[in-house]
């Protein structure tokens, strides 16, 4: 089940620009440890569902997870060998814009090395670089 969201005003967006930095959600709210952006990029539903997958896997189901970002931008494809024009393509997949600074996950309830361990592992399947950071430091 990808991530998506449950309806949006309108079903084709355009693409925007990738830059600036983040004042949402840029600052630990819920746990100890995070996974902080360090540049900008677009993260794909899929992506966000392997590297919670992989966070949970390797902390054994063990602390609490928080996501701090949601895909809720479509990004449109035309099909296979179609000429130009015809209008914009139906929407392929959704995604999250990240900005660097964001808080992208969030842990508490398991020791400082495990959650180290296990951010690393989630940043393996994103498209951005990231940095573990943990409260107070």
């Amino acid at each position: 089940m990808a991530l998506m969201p449950k309806r949006v005003k309108y079903r084709k967006a355009q693409r925007g620009r990738r830059k600036g930095t983040s004042t949402a959600a840029s600052e630990l709210t819920f746990g100890e440890y995070g996974l902080k952006a360090l540049e900008n990029g677009w993260v794909k539903d899929r992506q966000i569902e392997a590297a919670r997958v992989a966070l949970m896997r390797n902390t054994r189901r063990g602390g609490k997870v928080w996501i701090r970002f949601f895909p809720d931008k479509p990004v449109t494809k035309k099909p296979a060998e179609t000429r130009m024009g015809k209008g914009k393509g139906a929407p392929e997949h959704w995604v999250a814009v990240v900005r660097k600074g964001r808080i992208l996950f969030e842990m508490e309830g398991i020791p400082v090395d495990l959650a180290k361990d296990s951010m690393r592992l989630a940043a393996f399947k994103l498209p951005i670089k990231t940095k573990f950071i943990v409260r107070g430091h």
